[in-house]
């Protein structure tokens, strides 16, 4: 029991850890939310300069790679690309309802961070848990299906929408996936599509908070604040898959074979360490 208390114990300080760039964001939305004493500067553009600030302070400390800041940065722009297009006045999916200087059309640029967030989880955990995987698919398999998934996300609104068949094919190609990690000594397993669901309902969480904080509102928000619907847990789901293979490209799958390294590189998590 002691032990097993141990490896929880661990498990949650590093994925309280890994968070720190999404919490620190998400806490700044809130505040600003109820309190904000700028009055020559939008609170969207000082989310913004506060957002990079916490990226430079996270790369100066090596709480960051320089390459997984590139990969966050791909994955900013991607996003900001897909907030033009929600945004837009043809589609509507969601709106800002603030004024800000630091943006573009009808997006802010802060938006982006918060994807990025995600990202900068996603490439943490992956180093201090020291993720390995058992039957994970091939790369280029991973890449072809979310590059289906991102195409889906503006198809959606003038053909079918194929989100579910793009749910199902990640069961069936992650269906036998294992994800091994290891809090303290011992490595332990779940799921992977399990741990992807549950990414998927933290960040669904979060996306409560920031509509609550006002940040960005659903048209079903605008006169007053409600929960977002459950629904968007399976475009959470897909994005967030949309990110973990932008990592992937970084840190590159590991096999796992009974606690040693088959392939991927070193062993060593040097930007935490």
């Amino acid at each position: 029991m002691q032990a097993f208390l141990r490896e929880l114990w661990w498990f949650g300080i590093k994925q309280a850890w890994a968070c720190l760039f999404g919490a620190l964001l998400l806490a700044a939305i809130l505040v600003t939310a109820f309190w904000y004493p700028f009055t020559s500067l939008a609170r969207y553009d000082f989310l913004f300069l506060y957002a990079i600030g916490i990226q430079v302070l996270l790369l100066s400390l090596r709480l960051e790679s320089p390459r997984e800041a590139v990969v966050i940065l791909v994955f900013h722009v991607v996003a900001t690309i897909m907030e033009l297009f929600k945004t837009s006045t043809a589609i509507g999916s969601w709106h800002y309802p603030e004024s800000y200087q630091i943006g573009i059309a009808g997006v802010p640029l802060f938006a982006g961070f918060m994807y990025s967030a995600v990202g900068s989880y996603i490439a943490r955990i992956s180093r201090l848990l020291d993720f390995r995987f058992s039957h994970y698919p091939p790369m280029w398999t991973t890449v072809v299906l979310v590059m289906l998934i991102y195409a889906n996300f503006f198809t959606h609104h003038y053909t079918i929408d194929l989100r579910w068949g793009l749910v199902l094919a990640t069961f069936v190609m992650f269906g036998r996936c294992q994800v091994y990690f290891r809090p303290k000594d011992v490595y332990h397993h779940m799921s992977l599509v399990v741990g992807w669901f549950l990414v998927a309902f933290f960040i669904w969480i979060a996306e409560n908070l920031g509509t609550f904080g006002g940040i960005w509102l659903y048209p079903d928000q605008s006169e007053s604040w409600r929960m977002v619907s459950a629904s968007k847990l399976n475009a959470w789901y897909l994005l967030m898959l949309l990110s973990f293979v932008l990592v992937t490209l970084v840190h590159p799958p590991r096999h796992f074979a009974g606690g040693a390294v088959e392939s991927g590189g070193s062993e060593n998590n040097d930007a935490d360490n």
